[in-house]
């Protein structure tokens, strides 16, 4: 995979973890087999058939129960035992971004976690396109690793929808094999 492709995958990565999908990018998706083969394989029939209303429904159901009721994606509410989410220069994502000349404006996003998945996939695709190797590898060291792949596991197996386990699925494996490659090439 070329550094463009990774950067493609961790768009990607970022616009599905940050929001409920709307009618547009279902149709998006559903037009896009190489997204749907690499994401849901054999389980592609399903996102394909539901007629799109029903399939809305059920994809933003899964979400928001996932992503907003249960437990949200951001680093410092899973990792730190106080279950709080750190704001500022305090968060070490945030003193990440800021070291490497990463402007973040929370007021102008939905997300208000400098550490929400969506945003540290979002910091990983700018990383790649700025070609800044050993940051990339320093950041899936000391952020993404360290709590994603567990993270993404066990939302897996609360997910109602292929398409959410699929998601989970690709998510964990995709950032395995990404440090392992880099460390591979870098190394």
């Amino acid at each position: 995979m070329d550094e463009r492709q990774r950067a493609l995958v961790y768009a990607f990565l970022s616009r599905m973890f940050s929001n409920i999908l709307d009618k547009k990018l279902i149709v998006e998706l559903q037009k896009d087999d190489v997204i749907l083969e690499l994401l849901l394989g054999e389980r592609k029939e399903w996102f394909l058939k539901k007629p799109l209303e029903e399939l809305e429904e059920l994809l933003n159901v899964d979400f928001t129960s996932l992503f907003l009721m249960n437990s949200m994606p951001i680093e410092s509410s899973i990792i730190d035992d106080k279950n709080e989410v750190l704001v500022g220069l305090q968060n070490p994502v945030m003193q990440f971004y800021f070291e490497h000349g990463y402007e973040l404006n929370l007021q102008r996003s939905h997300i208000q976690a400098p550490d929400h998945l969506s945003l540290e996939c979002g910091f990983m695709q700018n990383l790649i396109l700025k070609n800044e190797i050993q940051a990339q590898e320093t950041f899936l060291e000391q952020h993404l690793l360290n709590w994603v792949p567990m993270y993404l596991l066990g939302i897996q197996s609360m997910a109602q929808t292929p398409f959410y386990q699929a998601l989970c699925e690709f998510g964990t494996e995709f950032l395995m094999a990404d440090y392992e490659t880099m460390m591979a090439k870098n190394g």
